[in-house]
C-alpha cells in the first residue's frame, strides 16, 4: 500500500519527462510531434494515478477510521544541526480526497486538451507543463511536512506561469502569466515566514526545530498565543495568493489568457485550492488561534460578496466564471475560518465538479463560435449545442445552489455553519459572514443564470449563426463532470434531511479536534434552523435565476436603461472597482520609478557599477607603475637587475 503513494506521485513526472523531451528534440529537428502520441503519455499518468489512488480509496473503506493512515519515507532530505527533514508522503482521508480530485478531474481535463489543443503546434510542450503541474500539485497534497508541501507550493505556481503564459508569443498573455507569478510570491513571502515562525518558535520553546506537520500539531500547545496567531496569520498570507482572496486575488481573472483547459485545471481543481487546503492541513493550528480564524472567516466572506458584484457585469465568458471562482474560494475560506474544515473541503470537492464543467463547456461554446468569448454576440446555442447545454446548465444550477444538486449541499453546510458558529475573538464575525455569504448567493444566482441565458437562450447572436455541437471528445468530459456536479452532493447530506453526512465522517479522524466547526454548530442549533435556511437558500437561488430571467430574457432593453440611468454605478462594477488601476497607481508606478530612478541609476549605476570601475581604474593604475618593467627593451630589463642588485648590496653591506 505504502508503495502505491510513490508511484502515485512520480507517473505525471515520468509523462513530463517524456513529452518535455520529446518536445526538445521534436523543435530542435524543426518536426512536429504527433499528436495522439503527446496526448497518449500525458493522459496516462493522472489516469493511474487516479486508478492507483481509488484502490487505496477502497482499502481504506475496509480499515478502522483510525487505521486509515500510510506514511512512505521516500528519503531523508536535509539534516543541518538539530533540524532533520526527510521527503514523506502521507495518505489520509483528507489527503486522499485531494488526490482523487486532483488526478481525476485533472485527468478528464487531459483529454478534453487532446481535443482543444489539436490544432496546436505547441502540444508536446503544453502536455508536458499539464503534467509537470499535476506532479507539484500531488507532492502538495501528499508531503508530511511544511518544507514539502512549500516545494509543491512553489511548483504549482512556476508551472501556473507556464501555463497561463503559454501563448507567449502574445504580449497581453505573457504579461498575465507573469503578473500570476509575482502576485503569488508577494502571498509566498508571508507563507514562508509563517513556516520559519513556527520551526524557530519551536526550537527555542520546546525541544527542537522541526517542519513535519505531525509534529508541529503534537507540540503546538508549547508555543506561546502570540506566536500561534502570527503563524497562522503569516501563513493565510500565503493563501490569500494561491486561493485569491482579497487583496491578491487580482491574478486569477487575468490568468483566463491561458488556453481554457488550462483554465478549468487552475480554477476548479488544483491551485487555487491549495491555500483552501493548506488551512485545513493546519488546523490544529487554526484551532488554537481565534482572531486569525475570524480574519480568515471574514476575509473569505468579503472576497465572495466582492467577487459575485464584479462577476455579475462582466461579458467575457472566461472572466464571469473567473470571478464566479474568485467568489466560491471566498465561500471555502468561510467554512474553514468558521472551524468547519470538513464542510470548507466539502465545497472544493463539489466545486471541482461543477466548476470544471462550466470551464470546459466555455472551451466548448468558444470553440463552436470560432474564438469569440464576448456573450453579448452569443445566444440560442442551446439549440445548436444541446450537449454542451445540459451540462452547462447542471453546472449552473449547482453553482447557484439548486436542490438537489452538488452546490446545494456544500454551500448550504457553509452557510448554516456561519449563521450557528461562535468566535472567541470576534463574536460578530460569523454572523457578519452568513450575511456576506448569503448576500453573494443571491447574486451568484444571479450572474451565472445571466451568463446561461445570454450564451444559450434567445434568439442567435451575430456569432451562432454557424455554430454546432462539440466533438465527442469535448462533450464526453462534460457529460462526466455533469454528472459528478449533480451527484456528489449526496455524500454530504446532512441529518436534517435524513442523512448522515458520510463526507464529514471521513474526514473526522483528521479533524477530530476541532471544537467550533461544523459539528459544534450542529449541537448548538436545531434541525428546525438548518431547514429554514436550507429554504432560504432555494429562495434565494429562484430570486437570483427569477432576476437574470426578467433582465435578460423577457426584457432584454432594461439592462442597458439601467445602465443609462446610474452610469458611475455601472461602470464601476463593470470595470471591476477599478482595483487593477488602484493597484497600479499605488504600488506598481511607485515600484517602477522607485526601480529606475533610485535603484537603477545611483544603487546600480553609481554604486554598484562604481565599485567595479573602480577596481579596474586602480588596476590601470597599479599597472602603470609595473609596465615599464615589460618593455621588451634588453638595456631595460639590464637597468632593472642593476638596481635590484645594488640594493640587495646596499642591504646587506
Amino acid at each position: 500500500m505504502e508503495g502505491a503513494l510513490l508511484w502515485i506521485l512520480i507517473l505525471p513526472l515520468i509523462g513530463f519527462a517524456v513529452n518535455g523531451l520529446a518536445a526538445a528534440a521534436a523543435a530542435r529537428l524543426r518536426r512536429e510531434l504527433p499528436l495522439r502520441f503527446t496526448a497518449f503519455v500525458a493522459c496516462a499518468g493522472p489516469t493511474l494515478s487516479f486508478l492507483l489512488a481509488l484502490d487505496l480509496f477502497r482499502r481504506f473503506l475496509g480499515e478502522e477510521p483510525e487505521n486509515r493512515l500510510v506514511v512512505q519515507e521516500v528519503f531523508r532530505w536535509i539534516e543541518s544541526g538539530g533540524l532533520s527533514v526527510h521527503l514523506r508522503l502521507l495518505a489520509d482521508p483528507l489527503s486522499l480526497v485531494m488526490v482523487l480530485v486532483v488526478a481525476g478531474v485533472g485527468g478528464v481535463i487531459h483529454f478534453y486538451s487532446a481535443g482543444y489543443m489539436a490544432h496546436d503546434r505547441g502540444h508536446g510542450r503544453y502536455f508536458a507543463y499539464l503534467n509537470l503541474f499535476l506532479f507539484f500539485m500531488l507532492l502538495l497534497v501528499l508531503g508530511d511536512s511544511l518544507l514539502t508541501l512549500f516545494v509543491g507550493w512553489e511548483g504549482v505556481g512556476l508551472c501556473s506561469y507556464l501555463l497561463i503564459g503559454f501563448w507567449f508569443e502574445d504580449t497581453e498573455k505573457a504579461r498575465a502569466g507573469k503578473k500570476a507569478f509575482i502576485v503569488n510570491r508577494i502571498g509566498d513571502f508571508g507563507f514562508l515566514l509563517g513556516i520559519l515562525l513556527l520551526a524557530s518558535s519551536l526550537a527555542r520553546f520546546g525541544g527542537g526545530a522541526t517542519l513535519a506537520i505531525g509534529e508541529i500539531a503534537a507540540r503546538v500547545h508549547e508555543l506561546p498565543r502570540g506566536v500561534i496567531e502570527g503563524a497562522a496569520l503569516l501563513l493565510f498570507i500565503g493563501a490569500t495568493g494561491k486561493s485569491a482572496q482579497i487583496p491578491l486575488y487580482i491574478w486569477l481573472p487575468d490568468a483566463m489568457a491561458g488556453p481554457t483547459p488550462v483554465s478549468a485545471l487552475i480554477h476548479a481543481a488544483t491551485m487555487v485550492t491549495a491555500g483552501v487546503y493548506m488551512i485545513a492541513r493546519m488546523s490544529f493550528l487554526y484551532e488554537l488561534a481565534p482572531a486569525a480564524s475570524a480574519v480568515v472567516l471574514l476575509v473569505g466572506a468579503a472576497t465572495a460578496l466582492f467577487a459575485a458584484t464584479i462577476a455579475a457585469l462582466q461579458t467575457d465568458i472566461k472572466k464571469v466564471l473567473a470571478y464566479s471562482t474568485v467568489s466560491q474560494l471566498g465561500y471555502m475560506m468561510i467554512g474553514v475560518g468558521a472551524g468547519a474544515f470538513a464542510a470548507g473541503i466539502f465545497h472544493v470537492f463539489t466545486h471541482a465538479f461543477f466548476k470544471a464543467c462550466l470551464f470546459l463547456g466555455a472551451g466548448s461554446v468558444i470553440h463552436a463560435v470560432s474564438g469569440e468569448q464576448d456573450i453579448r454576440k452569443m445566444g440560442g446555442l442551446f439549440r445548436k449545442m444541446p450537449r454542451t447545454g445540459w451540462t452547462f446548465l447542471i453546472a449552473t444550477a449547482a453553482i447557484a445552489g439548486f436542490p438537489p444538486l452538488s452546490g446545494f449541499f456544500s454551500k448550504d453546510e457553509i452557510l448554516f455553519v456561519a449563521f450557528s458558529g461562535t468566535n472567541a475573538a470576534l463574536s460578530w464575525a460569523p454572523k457578519a459572514a452568513w450575511i456576506l455569504g448569503t448576500l453573494a448567493a443571491v447574486l451568484t444566482a444571479f450572474y451565472m443564470f445571466r451568463l446561461f441565458f445570454l450564451v444559450f437562450a434567445g434568439g442567435e447572436g451575430e456569432k451562432t449563426r454557424e455554430a454546432h455541437e462539440s466533438p465527442p471528445l469535448f462533450t464526453v468530459p462534460l457529460v462526466i463532470l455533469a454528472a459528478g456536479a449533480a451527484l456528489a452532493g449526496f455524500l454530504g447530506v446532512p441529518a436534517a434531511l435524513g442523512g448522515g453526512n458520510r463526507f464529514e465522517h471521513w474526514l473526522a479522524p483528521v479533524f477530530e479536534g476541532a471544537h467550533h466547526g461544523a459539528g459544534h454548530a450542529s449541537a448548538h442549533a436545531s434541525h428546525a434552523t438548518e431547514l429554514v435556511l436550507m429554504a432560504l437558500a432555494v429562495a434565494i437561488a429562484v430570486l437570483g435565476t427569477w432576476a437574470a430571467h426578467a433582465l435578460y430574457v423577457r426584457n432584454r432593453e432594461l439592462p442597458m436603461r439601467l445602465a443609462e440611468r446610474f452610469p458611475a454605478a455601472y461602470r464601476t462594477v463593470r470595470d471591476k472597482f477599478y482595483v487593477d488601476e488602484i493597484y497600479y497607481v499605488l504600488v506598481v508606478h511607485p515600484i517602477h520609478v522607485l526601480s529606475r530612478r533610485v535603484l537603477f541609476r545611483i544603487v546600480d549605476v553609481r554604486i554598484v557599477d562604481g565599485l567595479v570601475n573602480l577596481v579596474g581604474h586602480l588596476s590601470r593604475g597599479f599597472s602603470y607603475a609595473l609596465r615599464f618593467a615589460q618593455s621588451g627593451h634588453v638595456q631595460t630589463y639590464a637597468f632593472v637587475l642593476l638596481a635590484a642588485l645594488a640594493m640587495l648590496l646596499w642591504k646587506v653591506l
